[in-house]
């Protein structure tokens, strides 16, 4: 543990924090630059919407990969190995190990060579989850505990807004000042993405020297001992190996090459079913694992609580929906009846999506500053509105065109309504939202054009405050085991793996398509407003407080 001395040289470090909220800036900046990746990818490697969506897949599965074998080492040592690395140390472990990623990407975009930049994504994101992990308690050692939460406020909104500018960065990388049509895409060079890439691996570089070389940051060691959780291990070891086994006879599909239409039509019902077999895996292993936790809870660690095995699934739905509503965007927003949209052009609207996030977040955290009742009202629809401001105002200065965005304004006065009606209170904040979504995702389906877009874009919105409150409920009453719950629950960003590649493969089946693959998310949305409203019970029965403050979102 940090001692006095500790807290006491930090506590008015804002060089330390300034560079550590850096590193929530990357998270958000590369996650949400990925959306106009994909589609730039599709057409300029000549995917298929299931292909293209990979990106993602490598992406989160290397977070999912990174907490599994962080939590492996620390089951065979019985001691967390983050703390015994250290806060700092392990995010400047993190912060090299995604420059390493950058390098590979930069090596597979002069090999013009698709996996090779999927490899480099995946290092990129194994840094990711290192940093993540030690991140946020490293930014409530900062300074006073008094104030812990804002600090890891601020880290959240830097995320934010990292998502809102990621996309107009990576489109001006792809395509510069012009609008290229997807035609246009095929002939681009890939030059410009070896230098956007060449300089986030020197900011990694950078920004590991600042923390490494910090004499006032505090090392933050802890070693205590963990319970050890046999049944839970095996368990996460079962899935992910048949996941690892579902996934290569997808992609080895791709190896048969044919003209017949009916063959094709075979290969294409298998990798439906193999994509569908993957999420199976991922729900049955969940819910075998509640259910034999609930006969005998010995050897099940975190996993005997119901509300932790409950919100791994709810983590893992949220992330997945959060992550393929914009993943297929670009896609949907091609089709004639979506404004026929290049992916040169798709940028504002990614920004947008990913702007909404920041937009709820950043209203989320109103409540930390303790304004007065009717304060509190006012700066409900106020702080919206300026965030909205701000995402336009970030688009304009790149030349964007957001006459198509004004009308997103009424979206976000639903939300600030949404806000004042939750109280702050997680189970309701996470039911209101989660039903928002539901019915935001069917009007979007049931209409077309600018509506449908807006529709489909204030998802953003109402997943905004989801990771708090679902965090924040699915480790109430853990205790002790609580840090172990929290491995788990980052273990299950792997849904932003899954589950857009389930809805990329929904959208290249004729009967469905893109528009009413957006099915998907409904469903995510729907089990997202159950959790909310069922774990209220699990909670009362161990006699919790479901509705304790989530304080700012994530």
């Amino acid at each position: 543990m940090a001692d006095a001395q500790d807290i006491k040289s930090t506590s008015s470090n804002s060089g330390a924090l300034s560079t550590l909220v850096t590193v929530f800036f990357f998270w958000g900046f590369i996650a949400a630059g990925n959306g106009v990746f994909i589609p730039f990818c599709k057409h300029y490697f000549h995917l298929d919407q299931f292909q293209s969506q990979l990106i993602d897949f490598a992406f989160y599965f290397a977070y999912y990969l990174g907490a599994l074998v962080l939590y492996i080492i620390s089951y065979i040592l019985q001691r967390e190995i983050v703390g015994r690395w250290g806060y700092k140390n392990s995010i400047v472990y993190g912060l090299l190990f995604s420059a390493i990623g950058a390098v590979m990407m930069i090596v597979a975009v002069n090999a013009n060579t698709f996996p090779g930049m999927l490899g480099g994504l995946f290092v990129v994101a194994l840094g990711f989850s290192l940093q993540q992990t030690a991140a946020n308690p490293f930014a409530a050692l900062l300074g006073s505990p008094e104030t812990g939460a804002q600090r890891i406020t601020l880290g959240g909104g830097i995320n934010s807004f990292g998502t809102a500018i990621g996309p107009i960065v990576v489109a001006l990388a792809l395509f510069g000042a012009t609008k290229a049509n997807d035609a246009q895409i095929q002939s681009l060079g890939l030059d410009k993405v070896s230098v956007l890439y060449a300089c986030v691996a020197a900011l990694f570089v950078i920004a590991a020297g600042l923390f490494f070389f910090s004499k006032k940051l505090p090392e933050r060691k802890y070693d205590d001992i963990t319970e050890r959780s046999p049944k839970a291990l095996m368990a996460l070891l079962v899935m992910t190996a048949l996941l690892i086994v579902i996934f290569v006879m997808v992609f080895k599909s791709y190896a048969v090459v044919t003209t017949d239409a009916l063959l094709l039509a075979e290969v294409e019902d298998t990798r439906v079913k193999l994509a569908l077999a993957g999420l199976g895996v991922i729900l049955a292993t969940l819910f075998i694992s509640l259910l034999s936790a609930k006969k005998n809870v010995t050897g099940w660690g975190a996993m005997k609580y119901p509300q932790l095995v409950l919100g791994m699934l709810a983590i893992f739905t949220y992330v997945g929906v959060e992550v393929t509503i914009q993943s297929n965007m670009g896609a949907l927003l091609e089709q004639p009846a979506f404004g026929g949209y290049t992916s040169a052009q798709i940028a504002p609207f990614i920004s947008m999506y990913w702007g909404s996030l920041m937009v709820g977040r950043w209203t989320g955290s109103i409540k930390i500053f303790e304004p007065s009742k009717p304060m509190n009202t006012l700066l409900l629809f106020l702080v919206p509105l300026v965030a909205f401001g701000v995402v336009l105002l970030v688009n304009s200065i790149a030349q964007n065109d957001v006459s198509a965005l004004y009308g997103y304004v009424v979206c976000i006065m639903i939300q600030g309504i949404a806000f004042y009606i939750s109280k702050d209170k997680p189970a309701r904040t996470l039911m209101i939202f989660s039903l928002l979504g539901v019915g935001s995702m069917l009007f979007g389906i049931a209409t077309t054009g600018t509506t449908a877009i807006y529709a489909f874009m204030s998802g953003g919105l109402f997943c905004s405050i989801m990771w708090p409150c679902i965090f924040a409920l699915a480790i109430a009453g853990l205790g002790k085991l609580t840090a172990q719950g929290s491995a788990f629950l980052v273990m299950m960003i792997l849904g932003g793996a899954i589950i857009p590649p389930i809805q990329g493969k929904l959208a290249d089946m004729p009967s469905i398509g893109i528009h009413q693959s957006y099915w998907i998310p409904v469903i995510g949305f729907a089990y997202l407003a159950w959790y909310g409203f069922g774990v209220r019970r699990m909670l009362q029965k161990q006699g919790i407080d479901y509705d304790a403050s989530t304080g700012a979102g994530h």
